[in-house]
């Protein structure tokens, strides 16, 4: 049952309200729910998100996480940036195997001589001369 008569049921409406949105209304939309300690406390069931407060994951790959910190809100993207939660890019995912297949190489001397192996050798064994 519709509750308000100005607010408009039609899918299409509110997903093109929803994604046309200035920023004074994406503010409110990206809003959190506070834990059940702070909503006894101040009696506020959620808030708009803003830099530096302390967010807990609770959807996606990084739920379970321990708290973060909002460094970043970017509305025009409806997005959320948290220090130490980091997407590793879809585009080149075998980049960090390269770089750990070249530094594996770097370590091993690929067997080229060095100086000890060069004076190592002609010591033990000498050449002798044949006349």
């Amino acid at each position: 049952m519709k509750r308000n008569q100005f607010v408009s049921s039609s899918r299409r409406k509110s997903r093109k309200r929803y994604f046309t949105a200035p920023s004074h209304v994406r503010r409110r939309l990206m809003s959190a729910p506070l834990n059940k300690e702070l909503r006894r406390r101040y009696n506020v069931r959620s808030i708009p998100l803003r830099k530096d407060d302390e967010v807990a994951i609770t959807r996606g790959h990084f739920k379970g996480q321990p708290s973060g910190k909002v460094t970043q809100v970017y509305r025009k993207k409806f997005v959320v940036h948290i220090e130490r939660i980091t997407r590793e890019k879809a585009n080149d995912r075998d980049r960090r195997r390269i770089l750990e297949r070249r530094a594996k190489s770097k370590v091993g001397a690929k067997g080229k001589h060095t100086e000890e192996s060069i004076q190592q050798t002609s010591t033990t064994t000498p050449m002798e001369t044949s006349s």
